[in-house]
């Protein structure tokens, strides 16, 4: 059921205008670590099984996270612009205030993460998981989300813009006052979890075969 409550703009994240460079030791990941209103450039960042790393009012550009791997990551108040995040494992991890910009991000695992006031903008999303994950007061706009996956995850208030969501997995999904506008929803998956979901006329048509497909329905050319 949904709320009702007018969707939204995210809150954008509050970034200090003058941000330290990171040096070499920031960019090579430890438990626990902290790191605050740090300015990433084109660097690379190393870490496999960082457990707890915590990152504030940090801005990252055209950084490099090569398949990094990291459990329990806080990001809070955060940029990411034209970075590369394929295959990023962000397990059970947290963002809040993020504007998240022309990035690829094709097989990146957000697993049972929590994501709050965040922006989508733009980026390369193919194949990403959001399995179990908790998004509220998000935006996805102008992605590609193809064969992505948010099965189990519960939805509120978000928002899909003008995103391709070709055989994009919604199985088993809860949708509280979600809105989808201008996007490719051909063969989407999970149909019976739109319930909450508010669709526009045109983006309706895309549904059509998933909708048949779940009550049983043969369509004849």
């Amino acid at each position: 059921m949904q709320t009702g409550r007018p969707l939204r703009e995210p809150k954008a994240p509050e970034i200090p205008t003058s941000l330290t460079p990171a040096t070499a030791a920031d960019t090579e990941l430890v438990h626990d670590g902290k790191y605050l209103s740090l300015a990433y450039g084109p660097v690379t960042i190393t870490a496999e099984d960082v457990e707890d790393p915590d990152f504030e009012r940090c801005r990252f550009e055209q950084t490099y996270l090569p398949a990094i791997v990291l459990h329990r990551a806080g990001f809070a108040d955060v940029e990411f612009t034209g970075c590369d995040m394929a295959n990023a494992r962000l397990f059970n991890s947290r963002m809040f205030n993020a504007a998240v910009t022309t990035c690829r991000m094709t097989g990146l695992q957000l697993t049972e993460a929590g994501l709050r006031d965040v922006t989508f903008e733009g980026c390369r999303a193919d194949l990403a998981n959001f399995r179990f994950a908790h998004l509220r007061d998000v935006v996805f706009r102008d992605c590609n989300l193809s064969e992505a996956g948010f099965q189990n995850a519960e939805l509120t208030h978000v928002r899909f813009e003008r995103c391709k969501l070709t055989a994009t997995q919604f199985s088993n999904a809860r949708m509280n006052n979600v809105h989808f506008s201008a996007c490719d929803l051909n063969g989407v998956r999970g149909i019976t979890s739109f319930a909450g979901a508010t669709v526009s006329n045109n983006d309706a048509m895309g549904l059509l075969d998933a909708m048949a497909s779940a009550l049983g329905i043969t369509i004849e050319n």
